[in-house]
């Protein structure tokens, strides 16, 4: 059933399903046993600090995570939830047809069923807690980072667009949109450059090699978007919106400040304000 994506999907290229904890459940049949152990636990990773960002895309009552897309000039990696604890993986080349190969993962998914459920190692009850323990400092104190006027003009500029964050080569925030206070985007930074490692990791698994040229990835929440890209010289742009937001035009004002921001003149307006 997993080779059924590739088999009926023009240039679709892998499937794996795996377990929250990394352990592969199936693939196609054109991987070996070590690639499907890599990109397992990659995806693993992957879902689980794509979940943590939830917060960044705003506090809606029902924050669910939906999906997971990697971009790179080669090709696309996608990950989707497969029942309580297990996801599905794939890759394509860069002109495949994302809906197709959507339908057929979400009917790949629907035809599984309860029979790729994995029990959850914690209740419904503490994982909610621990969610909301991890979330609730980041409304709190905590001095703000530096504000860079071309973000927050490139945020105010888009109905829905929420923050973005400039992190540079080293993982470490230097500077935001307004309303991004110390604590988020310490958190966010954290969460992002271990996004970006993952990402980066998938790149075998779309067809290419480790270092070559990761382009964005962008996390599908029920109530909005958090997405990373690359912003030249080793660091990138992380940004969320509302989900009614239109994200192709955000990344292209987003696109539109780097070469200000690479250029060192994004204007330093203070300290922002608390998240």
């Amino acid at each position: 059933m997993v080779q059924d994506i590739v088999d009926n999907v023009p240039r679709a290229r892998h499937a794996v399903v795996l377990s929250a904890d990394g352990v592969p459940r199936g693939s196609t049949d054109d991987l070996t046993g070590q690639d499907v152990r890599t990109i397992s636990a990659a995806m693993a990773g992957m879902q689980s600090l794509s979940r943590a960002t939830a917060h960044f895309a705003g506090l809606a009552p029902s924050r669910n995570w939906i999906q997971t897309v990697i971009e790179f000039q080669h090709g696309w990696v996608f990950l989707i939830g497969a029942g309580q604890g297990a996801y599905l993986a794939a890759a394509a080349e860069p002109d495949v047809d994302m809906e197709q190969l959507s339908f057929r993962m979400n009917r790949l998914v629907s035809r599984l069923g309860n029979n790729l459920t994995v029990p959850a190692r914690v209740t419904g009850g503490e994982a909610t807690q621990a969610v909301d323990g991890a979330g609730a400092p980041l409304e709190g104190g905590g001095s703000g980072v530096f504000l860079l006027a071309e973000l927050d003009k490139a945020v105010a500029s888009v109905p829905g667009a929420l923050h973005a964050l400039l992190l540079g080569a080293d993982g470490l925030p230097r500077g935001s949109s307004s309303g991004i206070g110390r604590n988020l985007a310490d958190t966010i930074s954290a969460a992002m450059t271990g996004i970006h490692a993952y990402s980066r990791a998938t790149a075998p698994f779309a067809g290419g090699q480790q270092d070559d040229e990761w382009l964005q990835t962008v996390i599908e929440f029920e109530h909005g978007w958090v997405f990373l890209i690359a912003a030249g010289e080793g660091a990138f742009l992380a940004a969320a919106a509302e989900h009614g937001c239109d994200i192709e035009e955000f990344t292209v004002r987003l696109g539109d400040t780097m070469p200000a921001l690479a250029g060192g003149s994004g204007a330093r307006g203070g300290r922002t304000g608390d998240a």
